[in-house]
């Protein structure tokens, strides 16, 4: 009796796949505030394509500090200038800085044209 040359060889070894990245939250998603694309009044975060893709997220949705005239805590908010000390509290900011493995957050600031 022959024996069967395939029983003996080993099976490839299968590659493993890495688990997809977590998806990262925009601030709108994060706070909630129904601002986001798609929404009206859309926040200025919301808008800002030149921002798309900084810290993985859309438009300005994870850089919101640096961009004048959002709408967080339901109201205006300021030039990044004055803006900048009440988004170093803020949590998602925080939250962002963790992830991004950053100093501060105005590591984060999206260059703009003429700079």
């Amino acid at each position: 009796m022959t024996a069967n040359p395939r029983a003996c060889r080993p099976r490839p070894a299968r590659k493993r796949r890495s688990p997809p990245a977590p998806r990262k939250l925009n601030c709108w998603e994060y706070k909630k505030c129904g601002r986001g694309p798609g929404n009206e009044p859309k926040c200025p975060a919301a808008t800002d394509v030149q921002a798309d893709g900084i810290n993985g997220g859309i438009r300005g949705g994870r850089v919101c500090w640096a961009i004048a005239g959002t709408m967080c805590g339901g109201r205006q908010q300021g030039t990044y200038a004055v803006n900048i000390e009440t988004c170093l509290r803020c949590d998602f900011c925080q939250m962002v800085l963790r992830e991004e493995q950053a100093e501060t957050c105005e590591d984060f600031v999206p260059p703009r044209p003429g700079r």
